[in-house]
């Protein structure tokens, strides 16, 4: 594996590519808008924008240095997870108990920045899950319990457990991935993901025509996700031979994986924001949302990657 900046060189390389890609889509967007003013361009260039402030922040996160990466990491959870407990109905008992929430945070990440795979599996979805109800019992209120009990932990679930995996996927992928490390690795899937976004929403503004769940997404058609899919599928069989040890058939099929999996993520996200009757689950990013509406495709894509990955690749 050949470094440069600290990094895998084909990392450097691939991100400096995606740079490229950015201004020249930035470019293409302004000169579209020029050229139609109104509405026609402005959520594509949202988009856009939105783009610049995640390809900056993951830039920066990893070239610094890993620990920084899972600090970062571990601070998008924080952000998702504080999004998602303001938005959901809690019980005023409950509220002190939020903390052990966000302590599970920390102590999550820790288990992938030591590559402990044992405990980062179960932790949340066993220990957390476990103590939870447990706690809310002794505490003796019984009103609304199984209401709490189930947003907390899936909440928990999503935004700690889910996005977790990016961490260990980059602590653990150095062994399994000679060619670009665990950075290679995060890279393939957040980009990819991320992409599969663009490219659905693309191809369903030009050819979207039959909704896939108008009651959840009325903007999601087959169209875009079958076009959206398929051009992520395409990109992933480019790309995936130069950043991971997969060759073209196997990155094509993570492409597949990342671009179901996103687009899964996306309209559960959704469905939760039409349950609570909010447009977006913060304003973090301005003009888009809050982080958990730009995370929304990684919390099935991360995880969906990272057994996939696992399962055929890992030693």
């Amino acid at each position: 594996m050949n470094i440069l900046l600290g990094l895998p060189e084909v990392v450097v390389y691939a991100t400096l590519g995606v740079w490229v890609l950015l201004i020249l889509a930035s470019m293409i967007v302004s000169w579209l808008r020029l050229r139609n003013p109104g509405e026609k361009y402005e959520e594509l260039a949202r988009r856009t924008e939105s783009w610049w402030w995640m390809i900056g922040a993951f830039t920066f996160a990893i070239v610094v240095n890993e620990t920084v990466a899972i600090v970062f990491l571990a601070f998008i959870s924080y952000l998702a997870l504080k999004e998602y407990l303001s938005l959901i109905p809690t019980r005023r008992i409950d509220r002190g108990l939020l903390l052990f929430a966000y302590l599970a945070i920390p102590i999550q990440y820790y288990w992938a920045a030591i590559d402990w795979y044992g405990m980062f599996i179960v932790f949340v979805p066993v220990w957390m899950f476990l103590f939870f109800p447990a706690l809310m019992a002794l505490r003796g209120e019984t009103r609304g319990f199984l209401g709490a009990v189930g947003t907390l932990s899936w909440g928990l679930m999503l935004t700690v457990f889910c996005l977790s995996h990016l961490a260990m996927l980059l602590v653990s992928g150095a062994v399994p991935n000679p060619v670009g490390g665990g950075v290679g690795l995060l890279f393939f899937v957040v980009v990819l993901t991320q992409f599969n976004d663009v490219a659905q929403y693309t191809w369903g503004k030009l050819f979207g025509r039959h909704k896939v769940t108008p009651s959840v997404s009325p903007n999601k058609t087959w169209e875009g996700l079958a076009g959206g899919v398929l051009t992520t599928v395409v990109v992933a069989a480019a790309v995936g031979p130069f950043i991971t040890p997969m060759d073209w058939m196997w990155s094509a099929l993570a492409g597949l994986v990342l671009g179901v999996a996103g687009f899964l993520g996306d309209i559960t996200v959704s469905a939760l924001k039409r349950d609570l009757g909010v447009k977006d689950t913060g304003g973090l990013i301005p003009g888009h949302g809050g982080i958990l509406d730009r995370v929304d495709s990684l919390t099935y894509a991360a995880p969906a990657f990272f057994h996939f990955f696992r399962y055929f690749f890992y030693p």
